[in-house]
């Protein structure tokens, strides 16, 4: 069983009179443990294709299959469980509370699930140790790097032992040396921990870090490439 697979997904969206076809017919199967990159110009698509895997939008037609369940059409409740347990989430904007600690901000999906103060505080502090950011814990978003916050946020992702990291644009407000080092985090976890990761890119230095690059075009997969590892 694929852990993704999206079936002839359609995503339209009504301006006013006009109708705009973002997705059109796409059908894609993404096995646990790869790491691909999502590209294709402004407009595209692959936004709103990441927006349909990350269970922010709904597809106008087709299903979207989350390991082996549609959840194309569940309702918002649903939804919001499925996001929290199976996907973590990174931002090119970091998307941290600004008047909030490092952990803090890492325990905030675990909020939702009820798990113990204790118990949240020391997954949250293990996922900082993760991407590198022991003795950090009490350090706010303000005190921190670009990197560093952006290490928050994975970790953040990590903290619900989510099979899935989708990532947009997680390199887009760092500089070339901060974001080989994100890039080079997110392949360790990938390949130690057999995260899938799903990234979306318009950049090609960072799209080399895949192992899959799926092309969109006007709502279409042109292409979808399998990187041969030397």
């Amino acid at each position: 069983m694929a852990l993704i697979e999206t079936r002839n997904i359609d995503k339209i969206y009504s301006l006013g009179d006009v109708e705009v076809n973002a997705l059109k017919d796409v059908s894609v199967v993404i096995e646990k443990g790869e790491f691909i990159a999502i590209m294709g110009p402004s407009g595209s698509g692959k936004s709103t294709f990441m927006n349909v895997l990350g269970c922010l939008d709904r597809p106008t037609s087709g299903s979207y299959l989350l390991e082996g369940i549609d959840v194309a059409h569940r309702d918002r409740d649903e939804l919001a469980t499925i996001r929290n347990r199976k996907l973590g989430f990174v931002f090119q904007g970091f998307n941290l509370l600004s008047r909030t600690s490092a952990v803090e901000n890492v325990e905030l999906p675990m909020l939702y699930d009820g798990i113990a103060a204790r118990e949240r505080r020391q997954r949250a502090s293990a996922a900082l140790a993760t991407v590198g950011l022991a003795g950090r814990e009490d350090h706010h978003p303000n005190q921190l790097s670009g990197g560093q916050q952006q290490r928050v946020a994975i970790a953040r992702a990590l903290v619900n032992q989510a099979p899935i990291i989708l990532a947009d644009e997680p390199t887009g407000n760092l500089d070339t040396k901060t974001s080989i080092e994100i890039m080079e985090l997110l392949v360790r976890l990938n390949e130690e921990s057999r995260i899938t990761v799903i990234l979306v890119t318009h950049e090609k230095d960072i799209a080399e870090f895949s192992r899959r690059r799926i092309f969109f075009r006007d709502g279409v997969v042109v292409s979808d490439e399998t990187v041969k590892q030397s």
